[in-house]
């Protein structure tokens, strides 16, 4: 068996995951893991499959069949490197402003932080108007990184956006 990393986008509609679950399906393949989400009126996601060996050239010329109404990627993931180092569990709340995910991102990547998962999103804020930005993530961080160093980082980061961010070991 193969495991392939589907990338799916489009205009969404009814019936996209019904289409590409029945091509994976007729390669005689296994939907293992997918995140798929509707974003401004279209379609993405991605997925993880895996399929016969011999089946892995079907599936890529089925998967372009559906060009018509998907944008569909398909990428080998047989050599998947494990994720290596602590897991931590990430929650921002704070006003939306311009950039916070650009300096949270960057204070993680300079610290060697991994992002295995982000959420984000932006909702009406209770009583005091405007709009809050929330984020949760589970990052991999380095073995050798202290928690308490990169909890320092983020904190100093969370005053200067004026947000609230919690960073706590993962279940």
């Amino acid at each position: 068996m193969t495991k392939l990393v589907l990338t799916l986008l489009g205009d969404d509609q009814p019936g996209l995951v019904s289409r590409v679950s029945r091509v994976v399906a007729e390669a005689g393949g296994s939907w293992q893991e997918s995140q798929l989400a509707r974003l401004a009126g279209s379609f993405a996601g991605i997925a993880l499959v895996e399929v016969p060996s011999d089946k892995v050239e079907t599936l890529r010329t089925a998967m372009a069949g559906l060009s018509d109404v998907l944008e569909v990627t398909v990428k080998d993931a047989s050599e998947r490197v494990p994720v290596e180092g602590r897991r931590l569990v990430l929650h921002l709340v704070g006003h939306d402003q311009p950039g916070i995910v650009r300096r949270v991102t960057e204070a993680l990547a300079a610290h060697g932080v991994s992002i295995e998962q982000l959420a984000t999103a932006t909702v009406e804020a209770p009583m005091a108007g405007g709009l809050l930005f929330e984020a949760d993530g589970v990052l991999s961080a380095p073995s050798d990184l202290g928690t308490d160093d990169l909890q320092s980082a983020l904190e100093s980061l969370a005053r200067e956006l004026m947000v609230d961010l919690d960073l706590t070991p993962a279940p």
